[in-house]
């Protein structure tokens, strides 16, 4: 008996010809500072303030959570990829030699198993 399989999301909900993708949205550090300056304050909600500035609740309290754990005056940056610089250049490089050998070596394979099918 063949499993039924469920259709895609994207059968389901068929997304318009000629949308793209939601860009992650960037704030700045000052951004951040007021709105967790603005939060401590007590003035209004968190949620409220959320609602305000266009972002989720958790965000305010993630970026209270990182001002707090690093030193005054240091920029906020989020948890994701270091900044590229010159020792990411020569690993970018010894990654691109390892894909180039290891496609050779495929290549090499590939001929061997040609030249044995045409003897």
């Amino acid at each position: 008996m063949k499993k039924k399989q469920l259709p895609s999301k994207r059968e389901i909900i068929p997304v318009p010809a000629g949308t793209a993708p939601k860009q992650r949205a960037v704030f700045s550090d000052e951004f951040k500072r007021s709105a967790v300056a603005r939060m401590r304050e007590g003035k209004q909600s968190a949620t409220d303030l959320a609602i305000e500035l266009g972002i989720r609740r958790n965000q305010l309290y993630k970026w209270q959570k990182q001002l707090d754990e690093q030193a005054p005056g240091a920029p906020l940056r989020s948890p994701g990829r270091p900044a590229a610089g010159p020792e990411s250049e020569l690993e970018g490089l010894r990654r691109q030699l390892a894909s180039a050998q290891e496609e050779l070596a495929i290549l090499k394979k590939f001929d061997a198993y040609l030249t044995r099918l045409k003897k």
